[in-house]
């Protein structure tokens, strides 16, 4: 009998047990960092470096943060921090830069360079200058009988000047001679800085300017006195004005690197075509090669072409010539059923092998196509279109903007939209490094949806503007193709 006491009692003691802990899981409102039940946890903000001078050569470097739990006074309620960056002694009533915003269990945050010195120049803030900033954390309990808890830490930025997006050259060795309102532009590389010119260069002179207008005041970039590979960046065109020369005139590839302040002169042989054209039924063109759609020459690069087109399932290739011909001049993968892959092509006459690039159902969308007829090799960039902004889902976050659907050549976005403004990337990576939608005002309404497109940084860089009553869901459709949008409150 009292072995089957000692049983119950067992059991009752084990079952206490188990609601108690059940209990206390209850009561922690999200709580997974014990350290906040310590009611002598100080809240402390620690900085990656307290002295940062930018350099554009490094945009995917990043300033970091982190910081201690701080408290909840032992209440068991969950903790939100926020960070946020403002100009030395200011009240942060208008932060610079919001890193953090009412986060729960986290405890560090970072921005990246090249984005940091966006922002800090948009705020106004000058290239070259020191500026003395301030982060402040605040942390904020859930439970409203424990006061707010703030940490702050002083540190130093230098932002940098972005170099320019665009590039021309000028000169009487030039495409346009010493016609800068007129000056033909070099085409941007594949990295940040790089500019290509391909093409005729005449006996003469030459040299880089940033921009179209006709005033010789501008940023140029000219020689160094002492190499003939490195240039110099002259603002306001100061600076001594050394030119690079040409003695014969002929074909040249020049590859200009302006982080690294360097220059590639290389003489070329002539393009074996002046035009190319896309045939197939994955494309616009369909299997009409009487009227196909044509690549684009670059105008600085005459070995290369571009096309940027809507791709449905099917097949293609990519002719050169002569109108009509089937077993005419192709470029064509090295094997059949291809998928869209950079690499190697085949440049041959005839009609076999018949090989062709295969665009599955998954693989449908628009891309941009470069083909480079000097080495022969095919370059596809899966083109997309992202929201960015601080009315969208994902801020001013270029590195990891709110993505589009593609959807029958149409790109789609459908969900909320808050307060704020906000325009559309053709890509991700950094500010100035490709192309945008626009609004074709700035401050145009959402439901106004005339747009324009622009590159990298040379704007105008117009937004669209929600206030606080347009804040709502909503369903936005871009065709490229058709240069059209429709915006549907939902």
């Amino acid at each position: 009998m009292n072995s089957i006491f000692n049983l119950k009692r067992f059991y009752v003691v084990i079952l206490a047990l188990i609601l108690g802990v059940m209990s206390g899981s209850c009561d922690t409102d999200e709580l997974e960092d014990p350290s906040l039940q310590n009611v002598d946890n100080e809240l402390a903000l620690t900085i990656s470096d307290e002295k940062l001078e930018l350099n554009e050569r490094f945009i995917g470097n990043e300033l970091g943060f982190n910081w201690s739990s701080g408290t909840n006074r032992g209440t068991g309620a969950a903790i939100e921090y926020t960070l946020e960056i403002d100009h030395a002694g200011n009240d942060f009533s208008d932060p610079l830069i919001t890193l953090a915003d009412g986060v729960k269990n986290q405890y560090s945050a970072a921005i990246d360079h090249g984005t940091l010195n966006h922002r800090l120049l948009n705020s106004g803030l000058e290239a070259g200058n020191s500026y003395e900033l301030e982060a402040r954390l605040t942390a904020e309990v859930t439970d409203a009988s424990v006061e707010d808890q703030v940490s702050k830490m002083t540190f130093s930025v230098t932002p940098y000047k972005p170099v320019s997006s665009r590039l021309f050259i000028v000169g009487d060795a030039s495409p346009n001679g010493w016609n800068i309102s007129n000056a033909a532009e070099l085409t941007s590389g594949n990295q940040r800085g790089v500019f290509i010119y391909e093409g005729k260069l005449s006996e003469g002179n030459f040299k880089f300017a940033v921009s179209r207008d006709d005033c010789w005041c501008q940023d140029f970039y000219t020689k160094h006195p002492d190499n003939d590979g490195m240039i110099v960046y002259n603002e306001g065109g100061s600076g001594e004005d050394v030119q690079w020369t040409i003695s014969e005139e002929g074909n040249y590839r020049l590859r200009v690197d302006l982080l690294n302040k360097t220059i590639e002169i290389t003489p070329v042989e002539d393009a074996p075509f002046s035009s190319l054209y896309i045939v197939g039924d994955a494309t616009e063109s369909g299997w009409n090669i009487d009227n196909p759609a044509s690549f684009t020459q670059s105008e600085l690069d005459p070995f290369v072409f571009n096309y940027e087109g809507n791709f449905a399932p099917g097949e293609f290739k990519i002719f050169a010539g002569p109108m009509g011909d089937w077993c005419g001049d192709w470029y064509r993968p090295q094997v059949d059923d291809k998928a869209l892959e950079s690499g190697a092509v085949i440049q041959a006459a005839g009609c076999e092998p018949d090989n062709t690039w295969l665009v599955t159902d998954e693989t449908v969308g628009r891309y941009r196509i470069s083909l480079n007829t000097a080495t022969n090799t095919i370059r596809f960039t899966k083109v997309n279109l992202h929201i960015v902004g601080d009315a969208g889902p994902n801020g001013w976050n270029i590195n990891n903007p709110a993505p589009m659907e593609y959807v029958n050549g149409d790109f789609v976005y459908t969900g909320p939209l808050k307060a704020g403004e906000l325009k559309f990337s053709k890509y991700q990576g950094d500010w100035c490094d490709g192309e945008w939608i626009n609004s074709a005002e700035n401050g145009q309404s959402i439901t106004n949806t005339e747009f324009i497109t622009t590159f990298g940084c040379d704007g105008p860089d117009n937004k669209w503007k929600l206030s606080a009553d347009d804040a709502g869901d909503y369903e936005i459709r871009i065709n490229l193709d058709t240069e059209t949008m429709t915006v549907t409150a939902l």
